[in-house]
């Protein structure tokens, strides 16, 4: 009986090894990595490249109304020649910065100092493997320009080196003819980025001398997105531009695209505009003028469409920004939010069953939550409960702020951390200050300390306002959430990160998911410090252009996926806040369309052949304008998951957001709002700085609605938590410069033509405010939650 038991209990044992087994290579594939140490990182950086000096903020002319200077560099680059590595107008260079192989043609940078500058490079044995023999280095990252031609292939419709032909070759009809599915090529550097030019191959041409027989005389500027912190070129394959625009050259279409207008390499809106003009003069130099160029990219890729409409009229004719958001610096009013309402909820209020539920989070940060979701972070949290057991916490489900956010707070705000580090020598990865702010110091400037002002601020923001204001929360919460959260800490003040990454350090005792060694934070006796930005860097980046406006005059066809129940970081919400942008700067948004679709359909075709008819009716009328050329049948859209349009037409996004009935897109794609909302912020989310006002004015305006008798006999709890006063946001931000930055005098140039600003009177009421005739008791609900229900309920 023993023996049997024995076997049995040794059978259970090794079930028992194997679940544990496929549960940690489970936990294994899921959790975090940081990139490896590469062949060749960066060993040195020219002299004084690293002296953190003090320097204002930017203080001169917008953008828009900035003289670019003309150009030096004799485009085109021919094949076998390098492009300019200097910039035009948006330089210095910056060091250090990482070089990168080109994929496309596996060959390292060029050579271009011998003083251990930059990234090493190795010499080539006779069959072209490289060896361990530096000789020498590259500070600029060059590579000399290349053509290559691939085919798309009738036996598996991937692209392949048109040698490699065997009668394979896929056929496209362009221009009313029929031509091999063949695509030139080009590749090389500008500004030091990579740039690449894709065209089908056209009749009688050479590598050195294409021939625009097959192209159809639109450009498409791809442009994609990341969150990048600057100092690295990025690198580019052939995917990048054959392979993911496939469809579009088979339509014709020339295609340009540069890593410095991929997002996740830097947000340097200059560098990005810079590089971009010269790379369509390179294109314009071989191929001739286009019709017209229209944008094409996600997220980041959308952010740069919208302030090169803004900021350069005239580089694209059109937009189809897709996931977009306004601009990437007014994204960090809110996100910075939520590790410390993150920390709230897992920490300090740890006992309260409420916050296990995620969703419930909603209530206070607006922004999507569920506790069907399994959050991304659940392995890492059972492993860190082993040490800490803050971990233990027991929640359901997740949040946006920790699907979509966590990890790039620090990204962007820490100096002293950047998860690509390897990348350098150690001695040069610990001198540098890593952040958003550190890569844009020429806008934000940098105090006494060396380091880069932010443009982040809380100062009197009522966090979880509207939700006390509905009776979501009680006073007790809203006091001792505004207690505990201060903000963060200044640059000079922070340290490293606390993360683990699998093939990083061991695991630390003192894991931190929430960066609170960075935060300021307190309690109802001990209130938190807010955090007060600099006004001189927030007018620095405002007047350099990286804040969206809402002054754009070209045809916008802002496309998404509906992905906010999937608690994606790329939500709904922000196509209405570029919108709201828009007619708040010209009275009116009929030159954006905004499309939703189901994430099984992508009307790109569709959108594409929008802007087209609307850029032919620019074309032939253009005295008429941009938004009386749109196509009559040219509207906002929402679509099902097989492509039907489920509604069309003025009015299908209405909702509370402007304060009128929700019209069926909204009904079918709710979206959701952002914890600064629920502080009483507008929908526009471009208020760095609020306007304060002390609290007992604020008492006597009603701004706690019901719950103003219980703040009054809190005045003295209210007055130590907000000692400057808590926000007006009926006043707009205040450290935005009180000047013009864009006159709007001059017209626009689309397509060629001079277009006349069709500016209109603005309507005195904001998109938050009752509609006329609309009384208090009809406004529609709260945009985060669903029409006619609580979060409670």
């Amino acid at each position: 009986m023993s023996r049997w038991r024995a076997r049995i209990l040794s059978g259970i044992g090794l079930a028992l090894a194997v679940v544990l087994g496929v549960g940690a290579w489970v936990g294994y594939q899921k959790l975090p990595r940081i990139p490896e140490t590469p062949d060749a990182p960066v060993v040195g950086v020219p002299e004084g490249a690293l002296d953190h000096q003090p320097r204002p903020a930017y203080s001169g002319p917008h953008p828009r109304v900035m003289e670019r200077p003309p150009e030096y560099f004799p485009f085109p680059i021919e094949v076998g020649e390098v492009g300019p590595s200097e910039t035009l107008f948006a330089g210095p260079s910056t060091y250090p910065f990482y070089c990168d192989e080109n994929k496309v043609t596996n060959r390292q940078p060029l050579v271009d100092n011998q003083e251990g500058e930059g990234v090493p490079v190795f010499a080539l044995d006779e069959e072209g493997e490289r060896t361990e023999e530096v000789i020498g280095y590259s500070r600029n990252c060059s590579h000399a320009t290349s053509v290559d031609y691939y085919y798309r292939s009738t036996v598996d419709d991937g692209f392949h080196p048109l040698e490699e032909a065997n009668g394979d070759i896929d056929q496209v009809t362009v221009n009313g003819r029929t031509t091999d599915f063949i695509v030139r090529l080009e590749t090389g550097t500008i500004n030091r980025f990579f740039y690449a030019i894709a065209v089908l191959k056209g009749e009688g041409e050479t590598a050195s001398n294409p021939s625009p027989s097959n192209w159809n005389r639109r450009l498409i500027y791809q442009l994609r997105g990341g969150v990048g912190i600057g100092r690295r070129q990025g690198d580019i394959s052939k995917g990048d531009i054959v392979n993911r625009r496939a469809d579009q050259l088979a339509r014709g279409y020339g295609i340009v695209y540069s890593t410095a207008n991929q997002t996740s390499n830097h947000y340097d809106i200059w560098l990005a505009e810079d590089t971009a003009r010269r790379l369509k003069k390179q294109f314009t130099a071989l191929y001739g003028d286009p019709l017209y160029t229209v944008g094409l990219g996600g997220s980041g890729g959308a952010i740069q469409q919208y302030l090169f409409a803004q900021n350069a009229p005239g580089l694209l004719d059109a937009a189809l920004p897709l996931y977009s958001y306004p601009d990437m610096v007014s994204q960090t009013i809110y996100v910075f939010d939520c590790e410390p309402l993150e920390y709230f909820f897992d920490v300090v209020e740890a006992d309260n069953p409420r916050w296990r539920d995620a969703g419930e989070r909603s209530a206070i940060e607006g922004l999507s939550a569920s506790r069907e979701v399994e959050s991304r972070f659940g392995v890492l949290k059972t492993a860190a409960a082993l040490f800490d057991g803050r971990y233990r916490d027991g929640t359901e489900g997740a949040t946006e702020c920790t699907q979509g956010w966590r990890g790039l707070v620090p990204l962007v705000n820490n100096p002293r951390f950047v998860h690509f580090s390897k990348n350098y020598d150690d001695d040069i990865a610990s001198r540098t200050h890593w952040s958003h702010w550190e890569d844009l110091r020429r806008f934000y400037g940098a105090d006494d300390t060396g380091f880069a002002n932010s443009a982040w601020d809380n100062e009197g923001v009522q966090y979880g306002l509207e939700a006390l204001v509905s009776g979501d929360i009680s006073i007790d919460t809203f006091l001792r959430l505004n207690a505990t959260i201060g903000g963060w800490k200044a640059p000079l003040n922070q340290n490293d990160e606390r993360l683990w990454f699998l093939n990083g350090e061991l695991f630390p005792v003192q894991l931190s998911v929430w960066s609170e060694q960075n935060m300021n934070l307190g309690n109802l006796d001990n209130p938190a410090p807010r955090t007060r930005a600099s006004r001189e860097a927030i007018e620095g980046i405002y007047r350099s252009g990286h804040v969206f406006l809402g002054d754009v005059e070209i045809p916008i066809i802002d496309l998404r996926h509906y992905l906010d129940e999937e608690l994606d970081m790329h939500h709904a919400s922000a196509s209405f806040s570029s919108r709201e942008r828009i007619r708040r700067a010209r009275g009116h948004a009929d030159n954006q369309l905004i499309w939703v679709s189901h994430k099984d359909y992508t009307p790109l075709d569709e959108a594409l052949d929008t802007i087209d008819r609307w850029m032919r009716n620019i074309d032939e009328n253009p005295e008429a304008g941009v938004a009386a050329n749109r196509p009559v049948d040219a509207s906002d859209r929402c679509f099902d998951s097989d492509g039907n349009v489920m509604a069309a037409g003025a009015g299908v996004w209405n909702g509370a957001w402007n304060s009128r009935p929700t019209g069926p897109c909204m009904r079918e794609y709710p979206i959701y709002s952002t914890p600064r909302q629920v502080a009483g912020g507008p929908i526009t989310g471009d208020v760095f700085k609020c306007a304060l006002q002390p609290i007992a004015r604020a008492v006597a305006k009603g701004t706690y609605g019901p719950h103003t008798r219980e703040i009054a006999d809190h005045i003295e709890e209210m007055e130590r938590i907000f000692p400057t006063g808590v926000c007006n946001y009926n006043q707009p931000d205040i450290a935005r410069p009180l000047d013009d930055l864009i006159p709007g005098e001059a017209p626009v140039r689309i397509a060629g033509h001079p277009i006349a600003p069709d500016y209109r009177q603005p309507g005195e009421r904001l998109a938050d405010e009752p509609a006329e005739g609309v009384t208090e008791a009809e406004r529609p609900v709260p945009v985060s939650l669903p029409q006619g229900q609580r979060a409670s309920d």
